[in-house]
C-alpha cells in the first residue's frame, strides 16, 4: 500500500510542472499545432533510459505537433503518501500519454485510477529484462539448473533482478563487473555454477572472459561459458581459443523496418523505443482525441473514444517488428539470437540455434549441446576406500596432466560409475584441515563434514560413518555399503620350528620322571631275577631262559616302549607283576605323548594370545591404541562417559533414602565397567597420527605384543594384503558408510536413486571383490591350512636327528666290539696252544642233528662260547647246529 502511494504522489509531484508550460501550450494551440503531454515514469538510477528519452523526443518534435514531456523518477524507499492529490493536479493540467519504464510496473491500483480516467497507459521494457529472458531460455534448453550472470555494471544488474526474483526456473547468481574481487569470487562459489553467463555489450564482454581466461576459470570448463551481446559490435570479439563456448549474437533481421540497417552507435533497445514512440505519435497525430483531464474528487465518464484510440494504438504497435506484447501488455523489445558454438564436438564453429522470448529453435541436424553437470566431491585418504596413487619405489605422488592427484579406491570407482550414471563431470576435493570431520569449540566442524556445510562441496563420498551428531548438520544418502565396524587387528603368531619340538611336549621334569621310572623299574627286575627261587637263573625249566642281568633288565624296559616289545619276559612271578605294572605306565604314557604331540604341532602354534575386546582388557601385557581423534577414539571416549553417567545415576538411587527405592540399594554394581580401564590403557601407549603407524609397530611385534583398534574393513583390507596380520575377536559398534549431501539438498534422492540401481546391478559386489579378495590373501596360510597339510619336516627333524645319532652310535659301538675281539684273541694266541682241529662235517637238510664231540685233543684246550676258559678235558663239549634247507 505503502509503494503504490509514494508512486502516485511522485507523479503528482511531476505532473504539477505542466502548470508551467501551460502558457506555451495555449500559445501554440492558437497557431493550430497540437500539443501532446507524455508522462515517463522511470527508476531514479536508470540513467541511459533518461538519456534517451531526451535524444528521442528532441528527434521526433516537428511543426505540426507540440510535445511536452515529464520524467517522473520512481523511487520506491520514499514513497510514503496516502493520497493521489498530485495526480489529480496533473490532470487538471491534461495527459495525453502515460509510459511506465519501471522494471516491475505500476501496481494495479494505479494503473487502474488512469484507465478510469481515459488516460492511455503503455508499459515499455527499456531495460536488460529482455536479454535476460532470452539467456534464461537458452539455458534452460541446455538443462541448467543453475547459473552465474555476470553483468557490466550494477544498473543492469540490479535491472535484472527485478526479472530474475520473478519468473526464473533456474538457480542464479547476478554479480557485474565493478564488484570487488568478482573474478576470484567466481572460482570460490559453492557449489560450481553449471555455467556462466555474460550479458554486454562487445567492450565489456571482451574486457570480463579476458579476466575470467586470466584467473583460470575458462580452460577448465570452457563449455559452461556463454557470451551474449547487446550490440551488433559482435566481430570485433577476437577471442576464438575455446569453439567449446556458446556465443549469442543479435540476429540483425531484427533492424528490417524497412532497411536492414543495425547502427552500432544505439543500441537496440534505444531503437525499438524511438519506433514505438514515434508510431504512437502518428496515432495520436491522426486522432482528434483531446488532452484527457480529470478532478481528483470526480472521476471521469467512460470514453468511447478513448477505447477507440487504445484499440488503434495496440493495432499500431503489434505491426512493429522491433517489439512485441506480452500477456501483462507490457511491451518488450523483439529480440532474436544467433547461437555461434562449435558443431559435433570440433573446432568448427557455426550457428547451430536461434533464441527468442519464444524458446530455442535448433538448425537443421544441430542439437543444444546440454554440458554435464560440475560436481565438487569431498574424499579422505582410507584405504582401500581413497588412497592417492605413489610411485612404487620412491613413494612420491604421482599426478595427472593438470597436475591434480591421481586417487584411487572403492569409492574412486564408485565416484566415476556415479559420474557416468548421472552425467555429470568432478573434481575431488580434500579437506584443508581436519579428515572425516570433528566437532570444534566453536560448535563447527572441520575436515569433510565442514567443507559440505560451508558448500565447498556438493557432497562426500568416502568411508564416512553416519552418526546422530553428524546429521544434525548434514543429510545421508541411503547407504552403499554393509555395516562395519571396530574390530582388533594383531601380529599374526609365528609358529615355532624347532628341529625338536616334539621335545617340548613334556615337560623336563615329565622327561626326567619318565626316565627315573624306566631305571628303577630295570633295578627292581634284576633284584628279582637274582633273589627270586624261580626265575630263569635259579631254576631249570628245561630249555635255555634269558637271564636278566642288569645289562638285561635295562634293555628290557627301555623296548618295551616300542611297538615290538621288550622280547621274552622274565619266568618268575614277581618279575611279571612289576613287568605287567610297568606295561601300563608305558601304555598311557604312549598315549599321551601321542596326543599333546598332535595338538601341540597344529592347534597350539595358530592360537592368537587375545580372542576378544574383554580379554585383551584384562591382560597387562599387551598394548593397544587406536588413531588419534578417529571413530573410534571417539567411540570409547563416549563409552567411558556413558559409563561414568549410568555409575553416577546408580549411585544416586543406591543412597537415596526415599522407602520406594530400597530396592535399588545393591552393594554390587550391576553393570560391567571395563572402557575406563581400555580408554586409560590406550591413553598410557599414546594414539597414533594415522593407521598406517599403527599398522606398521603390529607388523614389527614379533612377539605379538601390540594390538591396534580401529575400523574393521581397514583391517580387512590390510590383512588381505599381509600374511603377518591377524583379526581379533568379532566387529563391535557396527554403523554403515553412506554418502553425504547439504541438508535439504536435491541431489539427494537423485543419488540414492542411482545407489540402488548399482546395488540391483551387483556393482558394490565387485568392488569387494576387487580390493578385499583379489590380493596376495591366498597364499596366507590359516590354521584350517596347517590341518590340511600335515606336520612339517621342520617341527619332526628332530626325530630323524635322533635316528642318525642312533646309527653313528651303534657304529661306534661295532668299532669298540670288534677291537675288544682283537684284544682278546691276541691273548689267546700269545699261550701255548697246538693248532686247532678243524671238524668238517656234512649235515643232512632234512634233521636237526646233535653231534657230541668226546675226545682229548691236548692238555689244554679251549672252549669258545659262553662261559670262562676251561680245559677241555674237564668239560663235555655239545654243539647244536640248526640246518638251513637249502633249494636247489
Amino acid at each position: 500500500m505503502k509503494i503504490e502511494v509514494f508512486i502516485t504522489f511522485i507523479i503528482l509531484i511531476t505532473l504539477g510542472k505542466a502548470q508551467d508550460e501551460k502558457n506555451q501550450s495555449t500559445t501554440l494551440t492558437e497557431k493550430n499545432i497540437k500539443t501532446l503531454e507524455i508522462v515517463f515514469l522511470h527508476h531514479a538510477n536508470h540513467s541511459k533510459f533518461m538519456s534517451a528519452v531526451d535524444q528521442i523526443m528532441e528527434q521526433l518534435q516537428n511543426e505540426t505537433v507540440a510535445i511536452n514531456y515529464h520524467k517522473i523518477s520512481y523511487d520506491k524507499s520514499k514513497f510514503a503518501v496516502s493520497n493521489h492529490r498530485e495526480i489529480c493536479k496533473l490532470g487538471s493540467n491534461g495527459i495525453s500519454l502515460f509510459i511506465d519504464a519501471t522494471f516491475n510496473g505500476l501496481n494495479f491500483t494505479v494503473r487502474d485510477y488512469l484507465k478510469r480516467n481515459n488516460v492511455p497507459y503503455f508499459r515499455f521494457d527499456f531495460s536488460i529484462q529482455s536479454f535476460v529472458k532470452i539467456m534464461q531460455n537458452f539455458l534452460v534448453a541446455r538443462g541448467a539448473l543453475d547459473a552465474v550472470f555476470i553483468f557490466q555494471d550494477s544498473e543492469t544488474a540490479e535491472q535484472a533482478l527485478y526479472s530474475l526474483l520473478s519468473v526464473t526456473s533456474i538457480k542464479i547468481i547476478v554479480l557485474d563487473q565493478h564488484q570487488p574481487n568478482v573474478i576470484s569470487r567466481l572460482k570460490t562459489l559453492r557449489p560450481t555454477p553449471s555455467y556462466y553467463a555474460i550479458i554486454g555489450d562487445t567492450v565489456n564482454v571482451s574486457r570480463i572472459f579476458q579476466a575470467a581466461f586470466d584467473f583460470g576459470l575458462v580452460s577448465q570448463l570452457p563449455d559452461r561459458w556463454n557470451l551474449m551481446f547487446t550490440d551488433y559490435d559482435d566481430e570485433k570479439f577476437t577471442f576464438s581459443g575455446y569453439p567449446e563456448m556458446s556465443r549469442l549474437l543479435l540476429d540483425k533481421t531484427v533492424c528490417c523496418n524497412p532497411k536492414c540497417i543495425c547502427s552500432s552507435q544505439n543500441t537496440i533497445n534505444f531503437m525499438a523505443f524511438k519506433s514505438f514512440l514515434h508510431q504512437i505519435l502518428l496515432v495520436l497525430e491522426g486522432h482528434d482525441y483531446p488532452i484527457q483531464r480529470f478532478e481528483c474528487n470526480k472521476e471521469s465518464d467512460k470514453s468511447v473514444r478513448a477505447e477507440k484510440l487504445l484499440e488503434d494504438l495496440s493495432m499500431t504497435i503489434r505491426k512493429n517488428n522491433l517489439i512485441y506484447f506480452d500477456d501483462d501488455s507490457k511491451i518488450f523489445v523483439n529480440l532474436k539470437y544467433n547461437v555461434k558454438t562449435n558443431v559435433d564436438n570440433s573446432s568448427v564453429v557455426a550457428t547451430t540455434a536461434i533464441v527468442n522470448q519464444n524458446g530455442v529453435t535448433s538448425i537443421g541436424n544441430n542439437r543444444i549441446k546440454v554440458s554435464k553437470r560440475f560436481m565438487r566431491i569431498g574424499v579422505t585418504e582410507s584405504a582401500p576406500y581413497t588412497f592417492i596413487k605413489r610411485d612404487s619405489k620412491t613413494k612420491k605422488i604421482l599426478r595427472d596432466g593438470n597436475n591434480h592427484k591421481i586417487y584411487e579406491g572403492f569409492c574412486i570407482d564408485f565416484i566415476e560409475m556415479l559420474s557416468k550414471k548421472m552425467n555429470f563431470t568432478y573434481e575431488l576435493v580434500e579437506p584443508t584441515s581436519g579428515k572425516f570431520g570433528k566437532k570444534l569449540a566453536d560448535g563447527n566442524f572441520d575436515g569433510l563434514i565442514g567443507d559440505l556445510e560451508r558448500g565447498e562441496t556438493d557432497f562426500i563420498i568416502a568411508a564416512l560413518k553416519m552418526t546422530a551428531e553428524r546429521e544434525e548438520r548434514i543429510d545421508f544418502v541411503a547407504p552403499y555399503f554393509d555395516q562395519t565396524g571396530i574390530r582388533i587387528v594383531m601380529k599374526k603368531p609365528i609358529p615355532d620350528t624347532s628341529l625338536f619340538k616334539f621335545m617340548t611336549v613334556l615337560r623336563l621334569e615329565v622327561w626326567l620322571s619318565i626316565l627315573g621310572a624306566l631305571s628303577v623299574t630295570a633295578f627292581v627286575i634284576w633284584i628279582l631275577e637274582v633273589f627270586s627261587p624261580y626265575s630263569g637263573r635259579n631254576w631249570s625249566y628245561g630249555e635255555e631262559s634269558r637271564k636278566f642281568t642288569l645289562r638285561e633288565s635295562f634293555w628290557f624296559t627301555l623296548t618295551s616302549f616300542t611297538p615290538q616289545g621288550g622280547g621274552e619276559a622274565p619266568k618268575a612271578l614277581s618279575s611279571r607283576v612289576i613287568v605287567a605294572a610297568y606295561w601300563l605306565f608305558v601304555v598311557l604314557m604312549l598315549a599321551t605323548f601321542t596326543a599333546n604331540l598332535a595338538a601341540f604341532l597344529t592347534v597350539e602354534r595358530m592360537q592368537s594370545p587375545v580372542q576378544s575386546l574383554d580379554q585383551l582388557a584384562r591382560q597387562s601385557r599387551i598394548k593397544y591404541t587406536v588413531v588419534k581423534d578417529s571413530d573410534t577414539h571417539k567411540y570409547f571416549q563416549n563409552m567411558k562417559y556413558a559409563e561414568d553417567t549410568l555409575y553416577e545415576l546408580w549411585k544416586n538411587m543406591t543412597l537415596s533414602s526415599r522407602n520406594d527405592e530400597a530396592r535399588f540399594r545393591v552393594w554390587d554394581y550391576p553393570i560391567k565397567e571395563q572402557y575406563a580401564s581400555i580408554l586409560m590403557a590406550i591413553e598410557g601407549t599414546k594414539p597414533l597420527p594415522n593407521a598406517s603407524e599403527g599398522f606398521r609397530i603390529v607388523n614389527e611385534r614379533v612377539l605379538s605384543d601390540f594390538a591396534f583398534i580401529h575400523d574393521a574393513n581397514e583391517i580387512k583390507y590390510e590383512i588381505s594384503r599381509s600374511c603377518a596380520f591377524a583379526a581379533v575377536g568379532d566387529i563391535f559398534s557396527e554403523q554403515p558408510y553412506a554418502v553425504a549431501v547439504q541438508q535439504g539438498s536435491h541431489l539427494r534422492d537423485e543419488i540414492s536413486r542411482f545407489i540402488l540401481e548399482l546395488q540391483k546391478d551387483r556393482f558394490f559386489e565387485d568392488l569387494t571383490a576387487k580390493y578385499w579378495n583379489s590380493s596376495n590373501k591366498g597364499s596366507c596360510l590359516t590354521s584350517d591350512d596347517y590341518d590340511s597339510e600335515g606336520i612339517t619336516l621342520e617341527s619332526l627333524g628332530g626325530i630323524f636327528i635322533a635316528t642318525l645319532i642312533g646309527l653313528v652310535i651303534a657304529m661306534l659301538v661295532l668299532v669298540g666290539e670288534v677291537y675288544y675281539y682283537k684284544r682278546k684273541s691276541g691273548k689267546v694266541k700269545e699261550m701255548n696252544m697246538t693248532k686247532p682241529v678243524i671238524f668238517t662235517t656234512k649235515i643232512d637238510p632234512l634233521h636237526d642233528i646233535n653231534i657230541s664231540v668226546d675226545r682229548k685233543i691236548m692238555k689244554n684246550s679251549v672252549l669258545l662260547g659262553h662261559g670262562e676258559f676251561v680245559p677241555v678235558e674237564k668239560r663235555k663239549s655239545r654243539l647244536s647246529f640248526s640246518p638251513r634247507i637249502h633249494h636247489d
